[in-house]
């Protein structure tokens, strides 16, 4: 009788959550089984084991050097968050003695334990982007003498978890702003813009309610807007490369001249994102609501409030403040604090497992397209001629 030929190699995690995907955390233990299926005698020198997590990012861009003369330069860099590795069957290989050690596997179905514990530390979080990516997987390559070893790797998902629940994150977030329009050689009224939302932080599925006033003294017809917007960051050999995305929008109702409007909790809801990544070296994940106000023919009034998105969503007990201080008068403007660090957020061990259950649903296929940083098509045309005296 011949020997036998492997007919699956496969990997299979012993967690998994409710979508049947394995989830994991820093300093979560990682099991599983490596299952092999061969039709008869097969000669194994070693079944080996590799787990790894790696930040990379890699992009091109085309240089000039003169006449007829171009290059490309290419850009690079990685991040090594997991190196694991284990040998489940036999020694390390000798190449020098191919026949020595060999384990005999006989027809049938085999299965083959490993663990490893992810490093206690600050993990970036699984990402796809359009110039980089955060990955995280486990390889089996199973060695035979005298053949080409079959081999099977297979991705698992990591959360760095932020917990929304902490003051920095739900501090209210507000601003102002006013300018004047030139209309050739008078100025037209000031259009004034106020915004304010309850929070900083904010997970996906939650709706942001966005209070605004808008005042418009100006002779133009304008639109209040907002609209959350996504930027990937990549950076490589001391350069950076930034991808901005809209997520999701809103439009307010138009707004002719002498006229004022006011958004009191107006819902802006946000997708199913990746959570914001700000302790990566080579990749970060930002998000920014901005409110505007669209003034055709002209340059929009804008204010930008940084959010985080996190992974441990809103306790009941801290909805009900955070809402009321959403309500309060408007008082002094409020200039919005810069995303803050993972290390900068606590996160109880408790609700860390918890919210390890289901929080794949906030990987999103990749963000890819480079927008505009307003979600509308402004139209331009020359500006009206001064109002007769």
């Amino acid at each position: 009788m011949g020997l036998g030929k492997v007919r699956v190699l496969a990997i299979v995690f012993d967690s998994l959550n409710e979508n049947n995907l394995p989830a994991f955390s820093g300093g979560d233990l990682v099991s599983g089984r490596v299952v092999v299926e061969v039709t008869g005698d097969v000669r194994v020198k070693s079944l080996d084991v590799t787990a790894r997590g790696v930040a990379k990012v890699r992009w091109t861009e085309s240089r000039n050097t003169g006449a007829n003369t171009a290059y490309t330069q290419n850009y690079t860099e990685e991040v090594e968050y997991l190196h694991h590795y284990d040998t489940l069957i036999g020694e390390e290989r000798d190449e020098d003695c191919p026949e020595e050690g060999l384990t005999v596997l006989h027809a049938g179905l085999h299965e083959f334990a490993f663990s490893f514990n992810l490093p206690q530390m600050a993990l970036a979080t699984s990402f796809e982007g359009k110039h980089g990516s955060v990955r995280y997987w486990v390889k089996a390559e199973l060695h035979r003498p005298w053949l080409l070893p079959v081999k099977v790797k297979k991705e698992f998902i990591v959360f760095e978890h932020i917990d929304i629940n902490t003051p920095l994150l739900l501090s209210p977030q507000a601003g102002s702003k006013e300018k004047t329009l030139c209309c050739w050689f008078c100025a037209s009224g000031p259009i004034s813009l106020s915004a304010k939302i309850e929070r900083k932080g904010y997970t996906p599925g939650e709706s942001i309610q966005i209070f605004c006033e808008v005042e418009n003294s100006s002779s133009r017809v304008v639109v209040p807007k907002a609209a959350l917007y996504q930027t990937q960051t990549f950076f490589a050999k001391g350069k950076g490369k930034q991808i901005q995305q809209l997520v999701s929008n809103l439009r307010g109702e138009t707004l002719p001249q002498g006229k004022s409007q006011s958004w009191e909790g107006r819902l802006l809801k946000i997708p199913p994102v990746s959570p914001s990544i700000l302790d990566c070296p080579i990749i970060r994940v930002e998000y920014v609501l901005v409110v505007y106000v669209d003034v055709p023919g002209g340059l929009n009034l804008s204010l930008s409030l940084p959010l985080v998105i996190g992974t441990i969503p809103l306790h009941a007990s801290t909805s009900r403040s955070s809402s009321i201080s959403s309500c309060c008068s408007w008082g002094p403007a409020e200039t919005p604090e810069a995303p803050p660090s993972y290390s900068e957020l606590a996160i109880s061990e408790s609700h860390r497992r918890n919210c390890l259950v289901g929080c794949d649903r906030y990987l999103p296929p990749p963000l890819y397209s480079e927008v505009d940083p307003y979600p509308d098509p402004v139209e331009v045309r020359r500006p009206e001629t001064c109002p007769s005296r």
